[in-house]
């Protein structure tokens, strides 16, 4: 249980400069009294910008549950979540929602592409979800689609990809609305060795290339060759921190 899950918000302070990301005494507990679960306690964290983040622990560790309110996707028990200087545990739900879609990008394990749409429509839908499918944004959306080697394959159905060229496709769409923030959840847990390896290599060069921040749930040790920090949790609390690219 957490020590103290109570944490007033008038307690925390602002998030600092350079954080595109930050924590502040996070927690977040499930259910009440005796079947109440803490998956998350009393965590602080900030990611600065244009770096590449990694957070690894074992399964019921409190990884997507942190993803999970980083995103905006749930909502904290206690603490505050700060995205590129916006308060977004203290704003409301069509705020929240305005601020995924303009500022985070998101890559899943299972690609979650719409079938019923083409490649190119995929890759459009998050422009026109923030008002950018314009010129410039198509041009960028094309370009992109150059990048991860499917600049032939716009007309096609997703399903007709493998299951690499999907996640290719996937890191693209992440991208396209040129967000400030990347959140990936077990990016490559889907692939096999070679494929992850390409995909993981993919997303680390365009997320440097177009200066995005990027943090990654995973289970593989191989992202310690591209990441700058490596975050491991274990019971719903950052338990270690340390360098990665080698250092």
């Amino acid at each position: 249980m957490c020590a103290a899950i109570a944490i007033p918000i008038e307690a925390v302070v602002e998030a600092p400069p350079r954080a595109v990301v930050a924590a502040r005494e996070l927690s977040r507990r499930y259910g009440e009294g005796e079947t109440a679960v803490d998956a998350l306690c009393d965590v602080s964290l900030d990611v600065a910008r244009e770096k590449l983040t990694a957070v690894m622990g074992p399964s019921g560790s409190g990884k997507s549950t942190l993803m999970h309110l980083l995103a905006g996707l749930d909502r904290p028990t206690a603490g505050e979540v700060w995205i590129d200087g916006r308060n977004v545990a203290a704003v409301g739900d069509t705020e929240l929602t305005k601020i995924r879609r303009r500022h985070i990008g998101f890559i899943f394990q299972f690609f979650n592409l719409i079938p019923l749409l083409t490649v190119e429509e995929n890759l459009l839908l998050p422009l026109e979800l923030t008002g950018q499918l314009d010129a410039p944004g198509r041009a960028r959306a094309r370009a992109l689609l150059d990048r991860v080697g499917l600049g032939d394959r716009a007309r096609s159905d997703p399903e007709r990809l493998s299951g690499g060229e999907q996640q290719r496709l996937a890191v693209a769409r992440a991208l396209a609305h040129d967000p400030a923030l990347i959140l990936a959840d077990e990016p490559t847990g889907n692939l096999d060795e070679e494929t992850a390896g390409v995909v993981l290599g993919l997303l680390d060069g365009l997320a440097r290339e177009r200066g995005k921040t990027v943090i990654m749930v995973t289970h593989s040790r191989d992202v310690v060759g591209v990441a700058d920090r490596i975050i491991t949790m274990q019971h719903g609390q950052l338990v270690e921190q340390e360098r990665g690219r080698g250092g």
